[in-house]
């Protein structure tokens, strides 16, 4: 990681002065706003964004239904809520980079609109989030955002996933619902004037779109490049969609590369031929002058336009961009305190935008340099740290800071009542950040323009009363000769409380320094058991800090509580080595069930003696695109197998540097689009094809064992494979044709090669009995 001066210095060297005034200058172009919603981050059409954003000055918002949860990390191993988190952080970086305004459906972790796993289905997706709350909740983001424009970017077409398919369809419903003053909203009614849809398909590794896209009736324009810093629009987007790395997302786009993006209008509020984007709609602040009843503020906004346009004329040269851009804020202002009461539902969201962004860009044009920062993000109540204030000449920067924060000289203090940050925010504006945030006053000829600056790093609140549980989940395996059960309390707030669990009958602890030794009675019952830690008697959180180099650092907080799984799960004695990429945690679970366990290192992946010394060697999901040494020791892999070994491999994609006629010791594709090869339903039934010793030995494999599965039973399912495989499953979503790439196996030489694409690893970590059952057979050695 980076060192906060080593991380400031990259950040000024990719944010110039002249860039930065360049991109604010931009959304003065116009008074037009567009939404475009989806149901994850990254699902924004992010090349065509920066097009409308840097080229045609478009304001720019995204309506995301979901935080990412059930998506996959390509960085780490959050999952779930945690993910989420970090992908709510990587979703406003991105957001930063077009200017875009950003908000979300779901609220917070325990929503039940939630990226719940893949789904095929809209109807399903928008019975498990519901449709009432669903649709509630983007009519108070459109009423909040008031867009001229809405644009999915998905269609609701079969072969599209069933998330996808929810937003679009809100999205035609929300069209109505926020214009209908029978809808009960704090907020008064919007009409979105047009509703567009993509007209190109959305089918690609992921997706297989069944029916062609409606046809389109205007295209954008995808030519040409950035006149101020001769990007591509693909470039521009390239660099907002590298921030959503846990997807694996940011390419380098060919120097020509370039597409149109063809709309579909759908809907339309506005008269005449829909013959460009901004057609029937008031594009600059001279065009709300001329609509009817806006004669009391008709001056102030077309001395507004002038100055901006003397703006935007002038660049590059500062004093004469900031001597304009003061003219056009205080006609702005002059415009807002007189607009008129019936043009005030349409025109004032617009006119306090404009103000913001003069003001933003104000700030750049004057070159300041003020900014403020903590010596430690991660603070609690009661808690101090280091606050630095920068502020150039002239410059008096005040805070705004949250209720409960103190700043006293350099000195930022966080008082016993304030409430712990919510990483789960509901809205985001790069050009109005949330406090704690400083507040600059820039004088203009007749008054002040107020710039709102975040702060370099965000600090953030945790709870009062915090512990780290390590490890926060465990299993006892009843097969096993018993073994003490620990866990360490470690970072114990307030320093001096004391932590017990609530444990059930029968069960004991003993604390010997931080570690809390349990006893379970010898009856223990097989069951999932969840423990409570307390401090003092008072409920404890845990604290998850998320931090890497491309995002703000964040946390997220959650009852503190042992998660403890009592199975019966009979264990190969064998050598295992687990060669993982830092995406899956199963070596450290077959370790926990009892069986001998060694990391693996590419320098043993390449010693002949090391691997003698296995009977297996397990391969981590997308181990072989985040290991480069794995691909390289496949041959001597395949000889190793060839001589006795146990090979399995856990699922991987496509992409994931998986050779179908390399990788394997016999040829074996994955399938794509991923929603082809994939079966959905946790609870999709599960038919045997073959008397198999890995589904009988030593541990026969049964109903139960498919029983309480999270998520989904399994994705990127074996599409081809050699004759020497056997199919051992087969499943199916509702509906559709069974599956039979989920669980493969082949006698090779004297060993043999295992490929599942089943989610073990996830089902592992949510403490699934059956999971380590099976995990235990896979790993077994050939009869």
């Amino acid at each position: 990681m980076p060192t906060q001066d080593q991380s400031l210095l990259d950040d000024a060297r990719a944010r110039p002065r002249i860039s930065e005034l360049w991109r604010a200058l931009r959304p003065l172009a116009t008074v037009i706003r567009f939404m475009q919603s989806g149901a994850h981050p990254d699902d924004e059409t992010s090349d065509m964004l920066a097009a409308l954003a840097f080229r045609d000055g478009i304001n720019l918002s995204y309506a995301c239904s979901t935080r990412g949860e059930g998506g996959q990390n390509d960085i780490g191993t959050e999952a779930g809520a945690d993910l989420g988190t970090l992908r709510t952080r990587e979703m406003e970086r991105a957001c930063d980079i077009l200017g875009m305004r950003m908000y979300w459906h779901s609220d917070g972790p325990d929503d039940p609109i939630t990226d719940f796993g893949f789904s095929k289905s809209g109807e399903e997706t928008l019975a498990r989030w519901g449709e009432e709350r669903t649709l509630a909740r983007f009519v108070e983001i459109v009423r909040t955002d008031r867009p001229d424009i809405l644009c999915p970017t998905f269609l609701d077409i079969g072969g599209q996933h069933g998330h996808h398919r929810a937003m679009t369809r809100a999205a035609h419903q929300v069209m109505a619902a926020a214009a209908d003053p029978g809808v009960p909203s704090n907020l008064p009614p919007w009409q979105v004037k047009k509703l567009y849809l993509p007209a190109w398909s959305g089918a690609g590794r992921a997706y297989d779109d069944d029916a062609p896209p409606p046809p389109a009736t205007l295209t954008i324009d995808g030519a040409g490049r950035d006149s101020m810093t001769g990007w591509t629009w693909a470039h521009a987007g390239q660099m907002s969609r590298a921030f959503h790395r846990t997807q694996g997302m940011g390419r380098w786009p060919a120097p020509d590369e370039a597409r149109d993006w063809p709309l579909h209008l759908a809907e339309s509020h506005v008269p005449g031929p829909d013959t460009a984007l901004f057609a029937g709609l008031p594009r600059t602040l001279a065009d709300l002058a001329a609509l009817d009843g806006a004669a009391p503020i008709a001056d102030p906004l077309r001395a507004a336009q002038a100055a901006i346009d003397t703006a935007l004329g002038a660049f590059p040269a500062f004093e004469a961009v900031a001597d304009a851009l003061g003219t056009a804020h205080d006609a702005v202002a002059r415009a807002i305190a007189d607009c008129p009461a019936a043009l005030a539902p349409d025109l004032l969201h617009r006119l306090e935008a404009k103000r913001t962004q003069l003001a933003q860009a104000l700030r750049h044009a004057r070159g300041s340099d003020a900014r403020a920062r903590v010596a430690d993000p991660f603070l609690r109540p009661g808690e101090a740290a280091a606050l630095t204030l920068e502020a150039g000449p002239g410059e008096a920067p005040a805070l705004d800071l949250p209720a409960g924060w103190q700043a006293d000289g350099g000195t930022l203090t966080i008082t016993a009542d304030a409430a712990p940050s919510d990483p789960y925010r509901d809205r985001y504006d790069p050009a109005d950040p949330p406090a704690p945030a400083l507040v600059l006053s820039l004088p203009t000829p007749a008054g002040t323009a107020s710039a709102r600056v975040s702060f370099d790093t965000e600090p953030l609140v945790l709870p009062a009363e915090t512990a780290a549980i390590t490890p926060e989940a465990l299993i006892l395996n009843l097969t096993q000769a018993p073994r003490p059960l620990t866990i360490r309390v470690t970072d114990i707030r307030p320093e001096a409380a004391t932590p017990t669990l609530d444990l059930p009958a029968g069960w004991a602890a003993l604390q010997t320094g931080d570690t809390l030794t349990l006893t379970p009675p010898k009856s223990a019952a097989p069951g999932l058991y969840e423990l409570p830690l307390r401090l003092n008697g008072t409920p404890a959180h845990t604290v998850r800090r998320i931090a890497y180099p491309h995002i703000a650092p964040t946390a997220r907080s959650r009852p503190a509580t042992l998660r403890l799984r009592v199975l019966d799960a009979a264990v190969p004695d064998v050598r295992i080595g687990y060669a993982g990429a830092g995406n899956d945690r199963v070596g450290h679970w077959l370790a926990a069930m009892g069986a001998n366990v060694t990391d693996l290192t590419d320098a043993d992946l390449l010693s002949d003696a090391t691997l003698a010394a296995l009977d297996t060697i397990v391969i981590g999901i997308f181990a072989l695109r985040f290991r480069p040494g794995l691909a390289e020791a496949m041959p001597r892999l395949h000889r190793w197998v060839r001589a006795g070994g146990t090979l399995v491999t856990l699922y991987h994609r496509p992409w994931d540097n998986w050779d179908p006629e390399q990788t394997p010791p016999y040829p074996l594709e994955i399938g794509q689009p991923s929603l082809r090869f994939r079966v959905t339903d946790e609870t999709a039934g599960i038919r045997h094809l073959a008397d198999h010793p890995i589904l009988d030995h030593p541990n026969r494999i049964g109903p139960e064992d498919w029983a309480d599965w999270v998520k989904e039973r399994g994705l990127y399912f074996a599409k081809r494979w050699d004759a020497a495989y056997t199919p051992l499953l087969e499943m199916a979503d509702p509906g559709e044709a069974p599956h039979r790439g989920a669980l493969l196996v082949a006698d090779v030489g004297q060993g043999r090669h295992v490929h599942t694409s089943l989610i073990l690893h996830h089902q592992m970590e949510h403490l699934v009995p059956g999971a380590f059952r099976l995990m235990a057979n896979l790993v077994d050695r050939r009869a």
